[in-house]
């Protein structure tokens, strides 16, 4: 009877001291899926806030300037700018913003897809985990780097190889976009294409087709999904760069017909003017219409994205 007592005793500490722990982790995993709810809502309220901030900064402006010649006006000479009524058209802007970007996405989908392909299903181990971290540290150049490149070594080339006075137009932006927006696009697409079963591989082989047939039939198509989202992020980084093509895109601000010709993108816009503008005035609120309209595109851009990762899932 005593070595009983003494092993039910010793039981119920067990017990105890196990119902204890999970209360800790109870606890604990409360706290976790609070925190992590909480941060998720804090992230929401900050870009509805942003949303809503643009809003109505930017709707006065539209107390004197037409919604029609807003959007498809080529002339933008604010009032506190010029000796006469100012004119807000962002066409020209417009058009040169989705130029470069168009140019960017151009250059860096193919290879982008092609680097992202490769490296998932060609290259060796070593190539793979040596090529990896140099993709990573290109994703961390920081975009004034990128642009005196393209200043100092694109431009003069371009400039020599086009037969141009000088090599800073839409074509150097596009360039410069791309190199931006290639480690984007390379990561999502490796990630997407690993993500595609073994099974379908091993079910094509089985069939008699070859390596790159395989790649080719079965792979890509079934990552389809995924590298649609990789060009819509990459697309987005490209699209809201600042100071790369504030540096090399030109700033003219006419509508470009070429990728030859010098552009103004609306990022350009906004970093040139917000600095010298009276607040309150309609030039100052105009500027922020532009952002709202570039916070619009980039969002949609996000949006098409996030839904064709989850539709790959």
């Amino acid at each position: 009877e005593y070595k009983m007592s003494a092993k039910s005793t010793e039981l119920a500490q067990k017990v105890k001291k196990n119902v204890e722990k999970r209360k800790i982790r109870s606890i604990y995993d409360d706290f976790a899926k609070n925190f992590f709810t909480g941060s998720g809502l804090f992230i929401v309220v900050i870009l509805l806030g942003i949303f809503v901030m643009l809003i109505f900064t930017a709707f006065p402006a539209f107390k004197d300037i037409n919604v029609f010649n807003f959007f498809f006006s080529t002339n933008w000479m604010p009032s506190d700018l010029a000796t006469v009524k100012g004119s807000y058209g962002i066409l020209a802007q417009l058009v040169s913003t989705l130029l470069v970007t168009f140019g960017a996405l151009i250059l860096a989908v193919p290879l982008g897809v092609a680097i992202g392909m490769y490296l998932s299903e060609i290259a060796p181990t070593w190539i793979r985990e040596t090529f990896k971290p140099i993709v990573e540290i290109l994703s961390a150049v920081p975009s004034v780097v990128v642009g005196f490149i393209g200043l100092m070594i694109i431009s003069p080339w371009l400039a020599k190889l086009t037969g141009t006075s000088n090599g800073i137009n839409s074509l150097n932006a596009s360039i410069c976009l791309a190199i931006m927006a290639l480690p984007t696009i390379i990561s999502m697409s490796e990630d997407a294409l690993k993500n595609v079963p073994q099974s379908y591989r091993e079910a094509a082989y089985a069939m008699g087709t070859t390596r790159w047939e395989t790649i080719y039939r079965v792979v890509l198509p079934a990552a389809r999904s995924g590298i649609y989202a990789a060009i819509m992020l990459g697309m987005g980084r490209a699209i809201g760069e600042t100071m790369t093509v504030l540096m090399v895109a030109g700033n003219t601000p006419a509508l470009p017909t070429s990728f030859l010709h010098p552009s103004k993108p609306m990022t350009s816009t906004i970093a040139l003017e917000m600095g010298d503008i009276v607040v309150g005035s309609t030039h100052y609120h105009a500027l922020f219409a532009i952002a709202l309209v570039l916070f619009i595109l980039t969002f949609s851009i996000n949006l098409i994205a996030d839904f064709n990762i989850h539709k790959k899932r």
